[in-house]
C-alpha cells in the first residue's frame, strides 16, 4: 500500500468502527440501567406497539380487581347487618316462645321489647351504608370490570329492601267475619281488595261470592245443609280450591269453626293506613268484627299468649326470609370474587408476557458490555496507531 499524506484511510476506519462501539455501549449501558430490553421504539418498535397494548390491559384489570374488592365488601356488609337480623330474630323466638306459654302475664314488658327489636330492623334496613350508598336498596349491584377493550362487568342479585314487615313481622292483615244461621240461595258476600299498593296492585278490586244450590260459573259458591258446610264451601271458593273460582288476589281464608272466617291479606308486608279489606254484608247476614284491618299500630305482637303463637310462626318465616337474602348475597360474593379470580390471573400472565417483550436479558447485557469495555480501548489504541502511520512519512525527508 503506498504512503500517503492526503488521508489517512484506517484512522478514519478505526474512528468509524470506535463510534459503532461507543452507540452499542451506550445502548448495552442503557438496558442495564432501566431493566428494559426496549427503551425506545428505535430499539424494536413492534415489540414496543404490543408491549403497551399489554401494559393498559393489566392496567385495566388491576384497577377492576380493586373494582371488584370494593363491590365485595358492599355485599359482606349486607351480609353482616344480615347476620344481626339473624340475631336480634333469635332474640325474637325467644321471647315469641315464652310468651306463648299459658303461665305467663308479663307481656306488656315482652312486647315492648318484641317491638324494638322490629325497630331495630327497621333501623338496619335503613341506615346500612357503604361509601355513601344504603345497602339495602332493592337493586343489584353492577361491579364494572374491563381489560381496557372490553366490558366484563359483573352483576349480582338484587339486594332487597330490609324492613321487620317485608321479612314478615308487619302489621297484622287479618279481620275476622261471622256469618249468621239464616244462609239461603242467592245471599252474597263481598270482599274489597285494598285501594293502595297490595298484591292486586292497588286496584280497589271486589269479589262477590253469591251462594247457589248449583254453582257453575265464577263467584258462585256451594250453599250447604247447614251453615258449617255454606262457610267451609265459601273458604274454598275464596282460596281457589273449589273447582269453579280462581284463587282471591287479595287473601286467603281460613275455617275456624262452624260459623267463623279469618281473612288473610297476601302481602302483609303493605298492610298499612291505606291498606284494608273489608266485607260487605248481603242478605244471609254476615257482619265484621273489629273493622277493617289497617294502620301501622296493629302487627305481629305478644299481647297474649295466642298473638304469641302466631308471633312464633311469623319469626320463623322471617328467619328463613332472611336465610335466603344472605344466601343470595353469599352466591354474590362468591360471584364477584371467581371473576377477580379470573382477572388476577390474567394480570399474572399478560405481565409474564410483557417481560418477556420488555426485560432486558441481564447476563447477556453485562456480556456485551464487558465486550463493548474491551472494544473501545482497543479502538481508542487502534486510532492513536493510525494518526502515528503517516509520521512515518517524514523519515524519507530526513
Amino acid at each position: 500500500m503506498a504512503l500517503s499524506i492526503l488521508n489517512n484511510i484506517s484512522a478514519l476506519a478505526a474512528e468509524n468502527q470506535l463510534s459503532l462501539t461507543q452507540t452499542s455501549l451506550q445502548k448495552t449501558l442503557a438496558q442495564l440501567s432501566s431493566g428494559q430490553r426496549i427503551n425506545s421504539g428505535a430499539d424494536d418498535a413492534a415489540g414496543l406497539a404490543i408491549a403497551n397494548g399489554l401494559q393498559g390491559a393489566i392496567s385495566a384489570l388491576t384497577q377492576s380487581s380493586q373494582n371488584a374488592a370494593t363491590g365485595t365488601g358492599m355485599l359482606q356488609t349486607a351480609d353482616g347487618a344480615l347476620s344481626q337480623v339473624t340475631a336480634l330474630l333469635n332474640r325474637a323466638v325467644t321471647l315469641a316462645t315464652e310468651a306463648a306459654n299459658g303461665t305467663v302475664t308479663q307481656f306488656g314488658a315482652l312486647d315492648s321489647e318484641f317491638t324494638n327489636i322490629k325497630n331495630q330492623i327497621d333501623a338496619i334496613g335503613t341506615g346500612t351504608y357503604y361509601n355513601g350508598t344504603q345497602v339495602f336498596n332493592n337493586a343489584a349491584l353492577k361491579v364494572f370490570m374491563s381489560d381496557g377493550a372490553h366490558d366484563l362487568s359483573v352483576t349480582t342479585s338484587v339486594i332487597p329492601t330490609l324492613s321487620a314487615a317485608g321479612i314478615g313481622l308487619g302489621a297484622a292483615a287479618t279481620d275476622t267475619v261471622y256469618a249468621t244461621a239464616n244462609a239461603a240461595a242467592n245471599n252474597s258476600v263481598t270482599i274489597s281488595g285494598p285501594t293502595t299498593g297490595g298484591p292486586n296492585g292497588g286496584t280497589g278490586s271486589s269479589t262477590v261470592y253469591t251462594f247457589k244450590a248449583a254453582p257453575n260459573a265464577a263467584g258462585q259458591v256451594q250453599l250447604g245443609g247447614n251453615t258449617a258446610q255454606s262457610m267451609a264451601a265459601l273458604v274454598a271458593a275464596i282460596n281457589g280450591t273449589d273447582g269453579i273460582n280462581s284463587a282471591n288476589p287479595d287473601v286467603t281464608a281460613t275455617l275456624f269453626d262452624n260459623n267463623t272466617i279469618k281473612l288473610t291479606a297476601k302481602d302483609a308486608s303493605q298492610v298499612g293506613a291505606n291498606y284494608s279489606i273489608a266485607t260487605t254484608v248481603g242478605g244471609m247476614g254476615f257482619s265484621t268484627a273489629g273493622g277493617v284491618f289497617s294502620g301501622a299500630g296493629g302487627g305481629v305482637s305478644l299481647s297474649d299468649s295466642t298473638n304469641a303463637g302466631a308471633a312464633l310462626t311469623a319469626v320463623n318465616t322471617a328467619i328463613g326470609n332472611v336465610a335466603l337474602y344472605r344466601g343470595q348475597l353469599g352466591a354474590s360474593i362468591n360471584q364477584v370474587q371467581a371473576a377477580t379470580n379470573v382477572m388476577n390471573t390474567q394480570v399474572q400472565n399478560l405481565s409474564q408476557s410483557e417481560d418477556s417483550i420488555m426485560a432486558a436479558d441481564i447476563p447477556s447485557a453485562v456480556a456485551n458490555m464487558t465486550k463493548f469495555n474491551i472494544l473501545q480501548q482497543t479502538g481508542m489504541a487502534a486510532l492513536s496507531q493510525s494518526n502515528q502511520m503517516q509520521q512515518a512519512v517524514l523519515k524519507l525527508l530526513q
